[in-house]
């Protein structure tokens, strides 16, 4: 009624988008999404242009953290819960790490929430107590390796200026903690939003709806929800 122009703005950019209230975004930038349905490395060369060089094949790290805090009888959502958790034990218990091809970028934990869940049922048939703290901590240091190893060649191979965290697990403070540790040594800037625009959030929707608005991107009024959308339908 107004003449107000509608704005389509895909969810996963505007978590990447969240970081631009923090941070001027440089390009060419390498985006880590990890939230409850994603897991993804998103390349950017320019803004508003996205290229998911890497995506998860199976569980998004979100949803592994959730399967195997049902398993531990911990409350849902269960990343904060297995975050604290893993804070207080020792990686102890040997889990797998899907790397997957030499050269893919993809992630996969399926394998890593079964094995987990294994674990647990095995100790329980042989009568042995598992410290839930440990399995926690050794379940969080196996996702966190492969994401922030596949990060850190990405991030070499295309020779990017900044990294970027985006997501609801970039609340994760194991997360945050290795990838700092890791990128302290690297020339490539790194940016995690804080904890308050990890979350979903009006702010970072509206970070990259004035982008998208600039260039001119516009819906029609029958616009709705696509959970199916692709983060590339932005491309021009």
């Amino acid at each position: 009624a107004h003449g107000i122009p509608l704005v389509p703005v895909h969810h996963i950019a505007g978590h990447i988008y969240a970081n631009r209230i923090v941070a001027e975004m440089k390009f060419p930038l390498l985006a880590l999404v990890v939230s409850g349905g994603h897991t993804e490395l998103v390349y950017m060369k320019e803004h508003g242009h996205f290229e998911v060089i890497g995506e998860t094949r199976d569980d998004a790290a979100g949803e592994a953290y959730d399967k195997v805090a049902r398993t531990l009888n911990l409350p849902y959502p269960g990343g904060p819960h297995i975050d604290k958790m893993a804070q207080a034990g020792e990686a102890t218990i040997p889990l797998p790490r899907a790397w997957l091809e030499e050269d893919s970028y993809d992630f996969s934990f399926s394998g890593l929430k079964s094995a987990v869940i294994n674990t647990v049922h095995n100790a329980e048939q042989r009568g042995e107590k598992l410290i839930p703290e440990n399995l926690a901590a050794s379940f969080q240091e196996s996702v966190i390796d492969v994401l922030v190893t596949k990060t850190l060649k990405a991030t070499r191979e295309y020779n990017v200026k900044q990294v970027l965290l985006a997501g609801g697990v970039a609340a994760n403070k194991g997360l945050r903690t290795r990838l700092e540790a890791t990128f302290s040594t690297e020339k490539v800037e790194l940016v995690i939003p804080p904890l308050y625009l990890c979350t979903d959030n009006a702010a970072m929707i509206a970070a990259a709806g004035s982008i998208f608005y600039a260039k001119g991107q516009r819906a029609k009024l029958d616009l709705n929800a696509n959970p199916g959308l692709d983060i590339t339908s932005h491309n021009q």
